[in-house]
């Protein structure tokens, strides 16, 4: 198990599973919710992804017409786990200690979106639009 916490400590969270892959979503709305090039993410099951603390401090924007949910601290503004669809979770990587294991870059996902300015300088797989299997 793995305790992560926004920037303040405010809002903690658990990961009861391993991790391995990082995807990072190029989308518009990752970009606007990360400020950068995109939104490098590991993604869980829910049954693995648990709320400990910090209930009160969280604030939830809901992408209309999606399941998509952003959530960020009110304290510090830390990016923090959303709803990525259907039963499962995304946490921003960032949000992860740096010791947590052999986690790397292994998909780039709506790539077809990107910023202009945007450049792709690692190994990992470009897909068009979402990850497909």
């Amino acid at each position: 198990m793995l305790v992560c916490t926004c920037n303040c400590g405010s809002v903690a969270f658990e990961i009861k599973a391993p991790l391995s892959d990082i995807y990072v979503c190029h989308c518009s709305i990752c970009r606007r919710f990360s400020g950068g090039n995109g939104l490098p993410v590991v993604i869980l099951k829910d049954e693995d992804f648990d709320w400990l603390s910090g209930h009160d401090d969280i604030r939830v924007w809901n992408k209309p017409d999606a399941e998509w949910q952003a959530n960020f601290c009110c304290v510090c503004g830390s990016a923090l786990p959303g709803k990525n669809d259907t039963g499962t979770m995304f946490v921003p990587a960032g949000l992860l200690p740096d010791d947590v294991g052999d986690l790397e870059v292994r998909h780039h996902i709506f790539v077809g979106l990107k910023a202009g300015w945007d450049v792709i300088g690692d190994a990992g797989k470009r897909h068009e639009g979402p990850f497909t299997a």
